[in-house]
């Protein structure tokens, strides 16, 4: 298997200079790899991912915020739909970094949910490693090209609704119950966690949805819910 990431590609691929591969290396390595590569000289990308979400956050946040007029909690509701793992997961596929990421070869044979949450994080490893290697400025440019280009999209389709909120509005209107939530399943070590959640009207389980956290679980849960509601 390749034991390192060819960070020219990856610089061309991403229209972005590098300087420091080390950091490259880093923010494409799933903690996985290193369970199988002893020999590996690069740490996983955890902590990167950490940066660049803060990273991430903020630049969003700011240009949010100079934009925008609306109140604190639309512009909240609009940040969460650029930064989360579903959007960013789908915005890598895009840009080609799933050939770029190391991985163990279990990880590697899954190709669903498990697959989007590795590129959700290489991601915003990603940001982290050019905020590191060209500054804040540079990275800003990245996410305002990749990212925030995606603002008109989530404001013409609605993305920033939450779909749990959504859903109880409508199972409010349309029948007159609240939707309850349950863990119906959960797998995986505490680094490494995935949850499937169903969502109920009273004690009908409407659809059931997959995610990282409880959280995720339940948005997604709530989203096929609409689906097969019609709603």
């Amino acid at each position: 298997m390749n034991h390192t990431v060819d960070t020219a590609g990856l610089a061309a691929t991403l229209d972005i200079a590098i300087t420091k591969t080390e950091l490259y290396h880093e923010a494409l390595t799933h903690r996985s790899y290193l369970n199988e590569h002893r020999d590996y000289r690069y740490p996983h990308n955890e902590r990167l991912e950490f940066l660049g979400d803060a990273v991430l956050e903020l630049v969003v946040t700011r240009h949010l915020f100079d934009t925008l007029p609306n109140p604190e909690g639309e512009l909240t509701s609009f940040r969460a739909a650029l930064v989360n793992g579903e959007m960013l997961s789908v915005i890598g596929k895009e840009l080609g970094i799933e050939k770029y990421l190391l991985m163990s070869r279990g990880e590697a044979k899954d190709t669903g949910r498990a697959r989007n949450y590795l590129i959700a994080n290489a991601m915003e490893a990603i940001i982290g490693a050019i905020y590191l290697d060209q500054g804040y400025d540079d990275a800003g440019l990245f996410i305002e090209r990749h990212i925030l280009s995606r603002l008109p999209e989530v404001m013409e389709k609605g993305l920033y609704t939450d779909p749990k909120s959504h859903f109880q509005e409508m199972a409010q209107e349309k029948v007159g119950i609240t939707p309850s939530y349950g863990v119906l399943r959960e797998w995986g070590p505490d680094h490494d966690r995935h949850f499937v959640a169903g969502v109920f009207l009273e004690e009908e389980l409407i659809a059931e949805g997959e995610g990282a956290s409880k959280q995720d679980a339940q948005r997604a849960a709530a989203k096929k819910a609409l689906e097969a509601k019609g709603w």
